[in-house]
């Protein structure tokens, strides 16, 4: 069957913030000159988020390391204040989505052969695969591996080494978990670009299960699609990798003695707006025409300038969109919140091909290709073993 995507599972912190609740803090930050403040407000006004999700409960009313309640100013907490809090929370959530993904897939803990995990938003040693080998009691034997600071394109790799772990070993069943908590890298700033950065980045987690096995899904009541158990899976079919001309300077994610400081440039969209065509290229030969697209949506100008350089229909990046309405750019996470999305659409179809892409630090592309096909039952998984079996239909 080759190896296939069968199940997602993502979660977010349970504090939500409006757009406009976070902009008017901002703009009631003490000294807040008037060209910053029309920065401010178009940076939010004009992002196509409604809402995002964070870790830190003192954005949802009260005081703490991040904001003084009393003179509502946001504080600036030091870096080991700030990776605290993600050795904290992150764990939690992708946790959390891990046990969502494996409930998607039906597979169980026992099953996991390897784990791959990634995150750029903070760290801690023992790492993220180790929390997950251990919260998840999965077998210490686990082989285990993590990416780091790629960010937001850090789940194509993840998803290139579990299909690659796979491909070699077709018992493998690979837990792939992403989760991200950018919030607390949040600072006040006159600077043009950490004020875009803290406009569009959020929290939350992914996570997949890749496999080559024989999907068996459980049959009988609640086996039809829903959230837990979505419409589709994906068969993985290829990744590719670019760097663009220029950029290394208009994407980066530096450790500040205040939190990570995100670069993100104007340059951005006119970059990918610019060389996406050339970069996605030889992916396009090999698969032909595009029927679904996930693309990371970094932010709204993003997928604007990529809509316009791949003269897409419009709605082509509807999933992209709401994705981003709905949660912001939670980094590496948000291309998984997309698929998610795909996975329980009833009005995909079969053999539709996915193309996947994000953009990292650098500028780079990172690509995945897929095909939708549809999940089977756990009797039609016994039927089709049943016919592959030597002398069957004799």
């Amino acid at each position: 069957m080759g190896v296939q995507l069968i199940g997602i599972g993502t979660a977010v912190p349970e504090f939500a913030l409006s757009q406009t609740q976070v902009r008017d803090l901002f703009l009631a930050q003490p000294d807040v000159a008037p060209l910053t403040a029309r920065i401010i407000r178009a940076a939010y006004d004009g992002s196509a988020i409604d809402r995002r999700h964070t870790v830190i409960d003192d954005l949802a009313g009260g005081d703490g390391i991040f904001i003084d309640a009393e003179h509502g100013a946001v504080r600036s907490p030091g870096t080991a204040a700030r990776n605290e809090r993600y050795a904290r929370e992150a764990p939690r959530l992708s946790e959390t989505a891990a046990r969502r993904a494996l409930r998607s897939a039906g597979v169980e803990p026992s099953e996991i052969t390897h784990v791959v995990t990634a995150s750029c938003t903070g760290f801690y040693a023992p790492g993220p695969e180790y929390r997950l080998v251990r919260d998840l009691a999965l077998d210490p034997t686990v082989e285990r591996e993590h990416i780091g600071f790629m960010g937001c394109a850090a789940a194509i790799p993840a998803l290139r080494s579990a299909w690659r772990i796979c491909t070699a070993d077709p018992t493998a069943t690979v837990l792939v978990a992403c989760a991200e908590v950018c919030s607390i890298h949040i600072r006040s700033s006159p600077d043009p670009d950490q004020i875009v950065a803290s406009a569009v980045f959020a929290d939350g987690a992914a996570a997949a299960v890749v496999t080559a096995r024989e999907a068996r899904f459980d049959g009988g009541e609640g086996a039809g699609p829903s959230p837990d158990r979505p419409s589709w899976a994906l068969e993985l079919t290829g990744f590719t990798t670019a760097l663009t001309t220029d950029g290394e300077q208009d994407m980066a994610w530096i450790i500040g003695d205040h939190g990570f400081e995100m670069t993100l440039t104007g340059n951005v969209p006119r970059i990918v707006g610019r060389e996406v065509q050339a970069a996605l290229a030889p992916v396009l030969e090999r698969v032909g025409t595009v029927d679904q697209w996930v693309v990371h949506p970094g932010g709204r100008s993003i997928l604007d300038r990529f809509e316009q350089a791949m003269q897409l229909d419009e709605g082509a990046l509807q999933r992209s969109r709401r994705i981003l309405r709905d949660y912001g750019n939670m980094s590496s996470a948000t291309v998984l919140f997309i698929l998610a999305d795909l996975l329980r659409d009833p009005t995909a179809a079969h053999d539709e091909r996915v193309l996947v892409t994000a953009f990292g630090p650098g500028l780079a592309v990172e690509t995945a290709t897929a095909r939708v096909v549809p999940r089977r039952s756990a009797d039609a998984a016994v039927a089709s073993r049943e016919r592959q079996a030597p002398g069957a239909g004799s």
